[in-house]
């Protein structure tokens, strides 16, 4: 009985059904076969032979998908627009985290260097923990938006094709996204924060951006293979 429904959650899954539809519909069928069963102990069935029947009352497992994975409303929006999910939706959320990355060094360079040409100077006291918020959103910030997709891929039962593009994409934003100063244009003013994209200097003939571009997307994939690998393995035990 187990067996038969992990199956059919996980044939609802890859067919694009959103997880929080396919638990439901599993729960149900799960009290329904319950009823059935009691109906056939009722009968005089034994337990195994009350099982057998009540799961063939219920329905093959063909039968109880198609009339879940026919109905749209229930696919999952991964399933229905993965263009807007893995490519919009993280240059989106990235573009947010690194304005206000950008807003919190604007910020800072205000209140705790104010009449300085660049607030990339030594600091002390509460502005490290000011500027090292702003600083670790705009390192970290690919890397946790990468961990997103990868479990959100994973608990779906995803194709890699999308995943992959995705994190490629941020990967090559995250590694190319560099942080440019301008000083004051007049004395004791501040100055301008803005957010661009460049390869960067080249370190040993690869350009750094790339270059980390490689570390953030080693850094997102591995851990989004390790959860596949675990979740295939689960399925098969």
């Amino acid at each position: 009985m187990r067996k038969l429904l992990n199956e059919l959650r996980e044939r609802l899954l890859r067919a694009g059904i959103a997880p929080r539809h396919a638990r439901r519909y599993i729960a149900e069928l799960a009290d329904h076969l319950a009823d059935l069963t009691e109906e056939e102990e009722r009968a005089g069935r034994g337990r195994a032979n009350a099982e057998s029947s009540a799961l063939i009352r219920l329905g093959g497992i063909d039968e109880l998908s198609r009339a879940m994975v026919e109905q749209r409303q229930f696919q999952s929006l991964c399933a229905r627009a993965p263009w807007a999910m893995f490519g919009l939706v993280p240059l989106v959320l990235l573009a947010g985290a690194y304005f206000v990355s950008c807003l919190i060094l604007w910020s800072g360079w205000r209140i705790f260097l104010p009449g300085t040409d660049t607030p990339f100077v030594r600091v002390d006291g509460f502005a490290i923990l000011y500027f090292g918020i702003g600083r670790s959103l705009y390192h970290y910030a690919p890397i946790l938006i990468g961990w997103g997709i990868g479990l959100v891929a994973a608990r779906q039962r995803l194709t890699a094709v999308w995943p992959t593009a995705s994190l490629v994409l941020l990967a090559l934003a995250g590694g190319m996204a560099q942080v440019h100063v301008s000083r004051p244009s007049v004395p004791g003013g501040i100055g301008s924060v803005g957010m661009g994209f460049d390869v960067g200097p080249s370190v040993g003939g690869i350009p750094f951006g790339l270059t980390h571009a490689l570390v953030i997307l080693a850094l997102t994939v591995l851990p989004y293979l390790i959860l596949r690998f675990q979740m295939d393995r689960s399925i098969s035990a």
